[in-house]
């Protein structure tokens, strides 16, 4: 669905100049006007015009774009970031937990990057394809690990690891009846770890 804005929109009114950022946001991370468009739900043109400061972006397409690049709507508005820690001490959170698979975050919040120590459950049918803007990379701690990029199954040993664009369709899992372990890296910022490989795919069939 698109999300071009009604020029009426009154938050678009309301939103500092971002042109400039948007612009070079999108030329940093090497991403071309149409790519960026298509996966932000916006026409060429109109992202061109909110690029030149013709158009002001509603907030709904700010969290769009925010995806698409990496980052956070409030770098996109010039705000400050606020110092963080660059170390994470173990045991700092408890894990999330849905379905079986659990997340511990093993890098600071709000970065371009996201880290997480995944314990995955043993292999179950209902594994989840998931489509999404980004990169992922995964290292295997322990267990065996099946991923499937569209249409090529791999398994993963103890030391193995994979680094694949989100765009292309991904499952993840267990290989056997045994649960595994990994190291989970992403650049998808907005989502909850658990919208990974978890609710609001498509189950395999």
């Amino acid at each position: 669905m698109s999300t071009e804005a009604d020029p009426a929109d009154p938050t678009a009114a309301a939103l500092p100049d971002v042109a400039p950022r948007l612009r070079a946001l999108r030329r940093s991370r090497g991403v071309t006007l149409e790519t960026a468009a298509r996966r932000a739900g916006l026409s060429p043109a109109h992202l061109s015009r909110l690029e030149t400061g013709r158009r002001q972006p509603s907030l709904p397409m700010l969290l769009g774009l925010a995806r698409v690049y990496g980052t956070t709507v409030s770098e996109l508005l010039g705000e400050s970031a606020p110092e963080r820690d660059p170390v994470v001490r173990a045991g700092r959170a408890g894990p999330a937990e849905a379905d079986g698979w659990a997340y511990r975050p093993a890098g600071a919040p709000g970065r371009a990057m996201q880290a997480l120590r995944v314990e995955v459950p043993p292999a179950t049918p209902a594994d989840l394809v998931r489509v999404h803007p980004g990169e992922e990379w995964l290292y295997v701690l322990s267990g065996r690990v099946r991923l499937t990029l569209a249409d090529t199954a791999y398994v993963l040993d103890p030391g193995d690891a994979a680094h694949f664009d989100s765009l292309t369709p991904h499952r993840i899992g267990a290989a056997g009846g045994r649960g595994a372990e990994l190291l989970f890296v992403h650049t998808l910022m907005q989502s909850p770890g658990t919208e990974l490989c978890l609710g609001g795919g498509v189950r395999d069939r």
